[in-house]
């Protein structure tokens, strides 16, 4: 059904009927803009589909949760998810979860001249989709990407977590929605792996602020 309305929607929709034969599809060569990944599958379920996924592609994923279960939604965020959507959803607004993340990469190809940023020992190239903390790469999703490449051009002031959820993800922000609290709590690991200077401050209640030194 899913795929009969995204092909009317007009997408090119390649479907794998268990997690093991999606993760061989994903990762035999073939060049996806998005994987729709569902977390009860067959044979491999969709957490560990992604933690597979993410050893070797960024390509945007966006994950399908049971209604209510925070655990699903929040262990696919710390695993490298771009965004969920809780079942039983409405199709139209599956396919404006896909416009969204598919737009954000728009815009980052179409800003791929941009200079690259340089604040506080973090470097990112648009151009290379490259970023890197002390002259040591720091890979991350595209969400997270876009999140610091958000935050670093507000360097040194708040940017809210409704700003952030809009630019980013293209949809406003819920209510008890932690999505943003968890792609920010994922990069600031990855760059306290290579540095644990306090680079992301969280403003409470309001949002976070790239600190400038």
């Amino acid at each position: 059904m899913l795929a009969s309305y995204l092909g009317a929607c007009g997408y090119t929709v390649t479907i794998a009927d268990n997690g093991r034969k999606g993760l061989e599809v994903a990762t035999s060569g073939g060049v996806f803009d998005l994987i729709l990944l569902d977390v009860m599958m067959p044979e491999m379920d969709g957490f560990d589909v992604l933690k597979n996924l993410r050893k070797t592609l960024l390509t945007p994923v966006l994950m399908l949760t049971a209604r209510g279960d925070d655990y699903d939604r929040i262990l696919g965020l710390e695993l490298g998810a771009d965004d969920y959507l809780p079942k039983p959803f409405n199709h139209r607004e599956l396919a404006a979860r896909i416009k969204a993340i598919l737009r954000r990469l728009e815009l980052t190809v179409s800003a791929a001249q941009q200079q690259d940023l340089q604040v506080h020992g973090l470097r990112l190239s648009v151009a290379r989709q490259h970023v890197s903390c002390d002259g040591q790469q720091v890979t991350l999703t595209g969400t997270e990407f876009s999140i610091l490449h958000l935050l670093m051009l507000s360097a040194g002031q708040l940017v809210t977590k409704n700003e952030i959820s809009e630019k980013v993800l293209g949809k406003k922000m819920m209510t008890f929605d932690r999505s943003i609290d968890m792609h920010v709590s994922n990069l600031r690991k990855k760059i306290a792996a290579v540095d644990a200077v306090e680079r992301i401050k969280t403003i409470r209640g309001s949002g976070y602020m790239l600190l400038i030194g």
